[in-house]
């Protein structure tokens, strides 16, 4: 394999110098149509790609934010990557997406990769429920934002919902209705919004007078489709069986409704389910769901603000902020006997 191709290299080929290579790149307002399209057209002829860890060191400060989430395949978290890709592309950045796929060993990985690659900062959904994974970026200087999730006693910015106020709303929606024997698709879960999502339920169960026995865990060890589906088919089995189902997220409750509909059972006269993060997919199910909508974009766009008012040239006047924002109930025919 040949070395790569250079700065200099570009700079003979086109018959200019290396700063007026480096200013087609960076400031092509300086330069003259004629030099700027002869330096461009050598660029694409040679095959250059600018070293950004070289520019890097030169500008003291990296263009790259990384955003690391716990799982890809939920659209909940495209929406938030959407939404900080979107503030950061205004700020003249580049998001890189990274998935820990709740691992917290993929997780401990990605940081240090952060950390040698010296990014601008990092938005992070913890998978580690003690926070200690965002212990390497505090030791490394690298700013970073808990996205859907607060570390008590962290010293960071952070955004998130009030997800006890999330499962409190779902299970009052289900209470209101006459159901009085609910399941929690999640169990005791070890993330954090799970198990905050469960307390809420509780919460809506004390409120109405009734203890926590009326509420029936069904441990899942993935928030995805396929554990939902597992759930469902256990559910079906318990005798006597809730009327209702409070799933943690809308793709254990789509995996749910799915089990629900293949034992020829109704929606929701034999069993009615609640998602929450009210994903597209959960209007367009079979059945549409009700769900806990989470303003996801503008959760991913509030913590690249955070993190760019952190990383900014007057980043000495920054002070670290807990955004919290409010959880919706949207009510669909999931929850409606008609």
């Amino acid at each position: 394999m040949g070395r790569m191709v250079g700065i200099k290299d570009v700079a003979t080929a086109a018959g200019v110098s290396v700063g007026t290579v480096s200013n087609v790149i960076n400031r092509p307002d300086l330069v003259s149509e004629e030099t700027r399209l002869r330096v461009q057209g050598v660029i694409a002829r040679l095959g250059y790609v600018r070293s950004e860890s070289a520019r890097q060191l030169r500008a003291g400060q990296s263009r790259i934010m990384a955003l690391l989430v716990l799982d890809m395949g939920n659209p909940f978290f495209v929406d938030l990557a959407r939404g900080a890709e979107r503030a950061a592309r205004r700020a003249g950045l580049r998001v890189i997406v990274c998935n820990s796929s709740q691992s917290t060993d993929d997780e401990a990985a990605y940081m240090e990769l952060f950390a040698e690659q010296r990014v601008r900062g990092v938005l992070v959904t913890p998978a580690d429920a003690t926070g200690a994974s965002v212990d390497l970026l505090t030791r490394s200087n690298i700013p970073f934002v808990l996205v859907d999730r607060t570390v008590p006693g962290a010293d960071a910015c952070s955004v998130a919902v009030d997800d006890v106020e999330g499962g409190t709303i779902a299970v009052a929606h289900l209470l209101g209705a006459g159901h009085t024997a609910i399941a929690y698709v999640g169990g005791r879960h070890p993330l954090q919004q799970v198990r905050d999502r469960r307390a809420g339920a509780l919460q809506a169960l004390a409120a109405a007078g009734l203890g926590p026995e009326a509420l029936t865990d069904l441990a899942v060890d993935n928030l995805d489709t396929a554990s939902g589906r597992d759930a469902g088919s256990r559910l079906i089995g318990l005798v006597p069986r809730p009327t209702a189902v409070f799933c943690a997220n809308d793709l254990l409750a789509l995996g749910v409704l799915q089990s629900v509909y293949a034992a020829g059972l109704h929606v929701p006269r034999d069993l009615a389910i609640v998602g929450y993060d009210d994903i597209e997919f959960a209007a367009a199910a079979a059945v549409p769901l009700t769900s806990v909508r989470q303003p996801a974009t503008d959760m991913g766009r509030t913590a690249a603000e955070l993190l760019l008012d952190e990383t900014g040239k007057r980043s000495d006047r920054h002070e670290h902020r807990q955004v919290v924002f409010r959880p919706e109930l949207v009510v669909r025919r999931s929850t409606l006997t008609l």
